[in-house]
């Protein structure tokens, strides 16, 4: 574990208050962490309650006292749902003393529909029969429901997340003393939309939907709100992470990707420079970064935490 900031220090998030969707496992737990140890209390949410119970019991237990860091708060949200989102608003607007909200984290998503698949090994297997008839086996494999999912998941719930928990986000940044229209301000809030390498390819990598369709959109949404809000007056940062590889449910784990990391994915033409797994705190201050008073010059970039992945694998 990392030492906490001193109070004040500009990666200190002391009395900043956090939202992470899917921060219950992989990048979105890697992240609260994170925020955590730098003195964030950080409300993340997940479907499942149990995982959200265990996450708050591992990482509150952790501390060696109750005053040491952030704390981990459990909330339910279902991020494709309006009214699950309206819930989890009005949840932190009564439960926060200030009724603000700092950091809005966008990381819930998914790869592939639950009914159907969006991945298929056959479009770089040229030795598998349905590569013969590529355009017939995509169409007949692919459906519309699929496609739908993912980027119902990946990249029109994060729109929805964001403009539901907005007012909240104005609330934070003038907590921190942000004027309202002009002078000069501390601080603003942040969003911070977690994308993937995959976006920055032009490669398929065996899946059309997922990253390369429903990630780059999330790209371009970031950049697109980033703009209105600052042509709006709205004190509201948007930056987005594009993270790969570490650990979670959707990659793998850490010993997986030691292996992996190590060969070319499938679909790509080279391995990572790194030839290893992103560490914890690699991905982990990338974001503390753009939520801190160090980021406050940040807006409308897309960071790549990944490797080098993307650089090799256009």
């Amino acid at each position: 574990m990392m030492p906490k900031p001193e109070h004040g220090h500009r990666l200190d998030l002391t009395g900043k208050v956090v939202l992470i969707t899917g921060g219950g496992t992989g990048v979105g737990l890697i992240i609260a962490k994170s925020f955590v140890e730098h003195g964030a209390r950080v409300y993340i949410t997940w479907r499942r309650e149990e995982v959200l119970k265990k996450v708050m019991a591992d990482v509150n237990g952790s501390k060696s006292s109750p005053d040491e860091g952030g704390e981990i708060v459990p909330l339910q949200m279902d991020v494709t749902s309006k009214e699950s989102i309206r819930n989890a608003v009005q949840f932190v607007n009564k439960t926060d003393a200030y009724g603000k909200l700092n950091v809005l984290v966008n990381n819930a998503g998914i790869a592939n529909g639950t009914t159907t698949s969006t991945f298929f090994p056959f479009i770089s297997d040229k030795s598998d029969p349905e590569h013969t008839n590529l355009g017939n086996s995509l169409f007949e494999r692919s459906t519309f429901e699929s496609w739908e999912e993912v980027l119902r998941t990946n990249t029109v719930a994060p729109f929805f997340v964001t403009m539901g928990f907005l007012e909240l986000l104005e609330k934070g940044a003038k907590s921190v003393g942000h004027p309202d229209q002009s002078g000069n301000g501390r601080e603003t809030s942040s969003v911070i939309n977690i994308s993937s390498a995959g976006a920055s390819f032009k490669l398929s990598m065996n899946s059309f939907a997922y990253p390369t369709s429903s990630k780059a959109g999330i790209n371009h949404l970031s950049q697109s709100m980033a703009i209105e809000f600052a042509v709006n007056k709205i004190p509201v940062r948007v930056n987005c992470i594009e993270p790969e590889v570490f650990p979670s449910e959707l990659m793998g784990t850490r010993d997986e990707l030691e292996k992996i990391t190590k060969e070319t994915l499938p679909g790509g033409f080279r391995p990572a420079p790194a030839q290893r797994p992103g560490r914890d705190e690699e991905l982990g201050m990338a974001a503390v970064f753009l939520a801190s008073s160090a980021g406050g010059f940040t807006n409308g970039t897309v960071m790549r935490v990944d490797g080098g992945l993307a650089l090799v694998n256009p």
